[in-house]
């Protein structure tokens, strides 16, 4: 269980605090293509990713039949001869829906060239953004601006390492950095929104928004400390982590006392970087995520609370109705699953909730909820502190994540690949039903068709997210 610690007050933890919706796109009124063809709206992680229709879905089907044979590969709704009616309609979005959920969880479906260029090639079809070649702005964490000339159907990899290139940033240092996608507020500081995945396109994903607020900002994307000589080997990574630290304490995610102020403020003044950030390094929450104000439900239900990630653990700032404070961390290790739904709280409104499963004692296991827009945010960080505790625990490292591509772009290696799909999960409750196979590959796709315009959640009910770094509580843990 989490210890709590009694906190002296937080100006982030003011007034002003708010249940923040989102809007998702992707459910509305009856419409047919062009040619009266029924279209589906594919959400990934939460948020609308394109519109395919069911000959484009068979075509997917049968070319990964075609490459991994139909015993690996799921079975694909059967066309109808005549026109379906609404209960038909449904029903076939259900089951393409369990389909792309079934391919997406499988380690090798899932992880393949074709199922990832397919939800590209969709994404850039839907936005209808020609491929030619664009300039794209990247932020680093000092707010410099770095411009890349790229093509508009160049994948997240692609524009890392064109990234990279324009930094010289060596390419053993490529996967210890990842592009992410934020929300500029007006006072300048950054809402992290998602880690820009593979089967995106950063161009269209940040054009197709259609406001300025909307950046691309270049992040470490490690979670333990110790990888940072590797990162300060090179002088462009040095830049760049001492850059990003400077930021964190400059926007507050990195506490500091008035010495440690002035320890850090000699050590800028003698641009002495390395020592700089050996000294951030031993300050509270280095290297942590923070998020924005939201609601949980524990210690009590409609708490107020700042959570951040890092150093494996989910660390609480909560403000109890009795105004008090307290602090607390929940461990990556002790997390056995955790899902992301969302619900329609109003027309248009949809609120976004992550939940895990916590062992607080060595037989009691309690499920925590936030309520936040960056609940897909919150899920895709605990997956990336599970599969670097797996990959650190196999012998790893971030340097042996990476191989390269016959085209020259970076690429996860194979032992990476591994830890991405938990095993069936039993529950130490034997009162418990089994939890379906668990996924850990993307937060969530589902196919909503767009003649279909209930209010029904966007993220699958039973979208559970597996924890292979999971730890039962011995008797000398108590």
């Amino acid at each position: 269980m989490p210890r709590w610690r009694e906190g002296a007050g937080n100006p982030m933890l003011g007034t002003g605090w708010c249940q923040a919706k989102l809007l998702l796109p992707g459910v509305g009124f009856p419409e047919l293509g062009a040619k009266g063809r029924l279209a589906y709206n594919i959400h990934v992680n939460g948020v609308l990713h394109c519109q395919v229709r069911y000959s484009q879905l068979l075509g997917l089907h049968e070319q990964l039949r075609k490459e991994y044979g139909a015993n690996v590969v799921p079975a694909f709704p059967p066309k109808k001869i005549f026109t379906l009616t609404p209960a038909e309609v449904e029903q076939r979005r259900e089951q393409l829906e369990k389909y792309m959920q079934a391919v997406r969880q499988d380690p090798v479906l899932g992880g393949s060239e074709t199922f990832n260029s397919f939800l590209r090639k969709a994404q850039q079809e839907t936005q209808q953004i020609p491929t030619e070649e664009v300039p794209l702005e990247v932020l680093l964490s000092n707010g410099q601006k770095v411009t890349v000339t790229i093509l508009t159907s160049d994948q997240t990899e692609d524009v890392l390492e064109a990234v990279a290139s324009k930094l010289d940033l060596p390419e053993d240092l490529v996967g210890y950095f990842s592009l992410f996608l934020a929300r500029e507020a007006k006072d300048g500081a950054f809402s992290f929104l998602r880690k820009l995945q593979e089967f995106e396109l950063p161009y269209v994903s940040v054009t197709s928004l259609r406001s300025p607020e909307y950046k691309i900002i270049l992040r470490k994307s490690y979670w333990d400390s110790s990888y940072d000589d590797d990162v300060m080997e090179q002088r462009v990574g040095l830049n760049l982590l001492y850059a990003q630290t400077v930021s964190d304490i400059e926007r507050g995610w990195i506490l500091v006392t008035k010495e440690q102020h002035r320890q850090l403020k000699s050590l800028q003044e003698k641009v002495s970087k390395k020592e700089f950030i050996r000294l951030a390094q031993t300050l509270k929450y280095y290297g942590y995520l923070k998020f924005e104000p939201c609601i949980t439900d524990f210690p009590e239900k409609g708490c107020q609370v700042i959570v951040s990630a890092g150093n494996s653990e989910l660390n609480f700032q909560v403000r109890l109705p009795s105004e008090q404070i307290k602090e607390g961390s929940f461990k990556v290790t002790r997390m056995r699953c955790w899902r992301v739904t969302s619900s329609v709280s109003a027309p248009s409104e949809v609120k976004l909730e992550l939940a895990f499963e916590y062992l607080m004692s060595k037989d009691r296991l309690q499920w925590v909820t936030i309520t936040s827009p960056q609940a897909i945010m919150l899920s895709i960080c605990l997956q990336s502190m599970v599969d670097e505790l797996m990959v650190k625990k196999s012998g790893g490292s971030i340097r042996k994540m990476f191989r390269r591509r016959a085209n020259g772009a970076l690429r996860r290696s194979d032992s990476q690949q591994a830890v991405k799909s938990p095993p069936l999960l039993e529950s130490p409750d034997g009162s418990r039903e089994p939890m379906l196979k668990l996924s850990s590959k993307l937060t969530s796709v589902s196919l909503r068709g767009i003649s279909h315009s209930g209010s029904a959640s966007d993220l699958g009910a039973n979208d559970f997210h597996g924890n292979y770094a999971f730890e039962g509580i011995g008797d000398e843990d108590l």
